[in-house]
């Protein structure tokens, strides 16, 4: 009998900053929707002359760059942001921005270093719905699944 897949349910969303990985990270709130990460290798041509079929190997991994978090938007989650514009502005040294996808039932979380964009966008507006942001994070960095941290607040 094949097992049903995790829910989403209570999967928290956060940041920290250091050169190494924070040992704790700030949720942010009310996040609707992450964008996920693909690793699409480069393919490299690796035949030689006397090949009749091209021979191909993989090269570098790309994360298509971007990353878009989609918050509902509120009083309070446009201040948690702020904080993050601030927080990136304020590094210095060998510190980055790191950002976790932490899941309740699993023991690893997601971990990638990003650059928050340098003023948040404005949401589309439209009769009878949430208001909604689409922030896009540049990835600088895919670390991939290490021991989870679950963020917390008010750190």
């Amino acid at each position: 009998m094949a097992l049903a897949g995790l829910s989403t349910l209570g999967v928290k969303f956060g940041y920290g900053s250091g050169a190494t990985k924070p040992n704790k990270f700030t949720e942010l709130t009310r996040i609707n929707a992450i964008g996920g990460l693909s690793l699409s290798p480069e393919s490299i041509d690796a035949s030689a002359l006397t090949d009749e079929v091209t021979r191909r190997i993989a090269g570098r991994s790309d994360t298509d760059e971007t990353i878009p978090i989609t918050v509902n938007w509120t009083p309070a989650t446009l201040t948690e942001w702020e904080a993050v514009l601030t927080a990136y502005e304020g590094l210095t040294g060998e510190a980055e921005m790191w950002f976790t996808v932490y899941h309740p039932d699993m023991t690893k979380g997601w971990f990638f270093k990003a650059q928050p964009p340098k003023k948040l966008p404005m949401p589309e507006f439209s009769q009878n719905s949430l208001l909604t942001v689409e922030i896009p994070l540049v990835v600088t960095e895919y670390i991939g699944m290490d021991t989870a941290i679950e963020p917390g607040t008010g750190l």
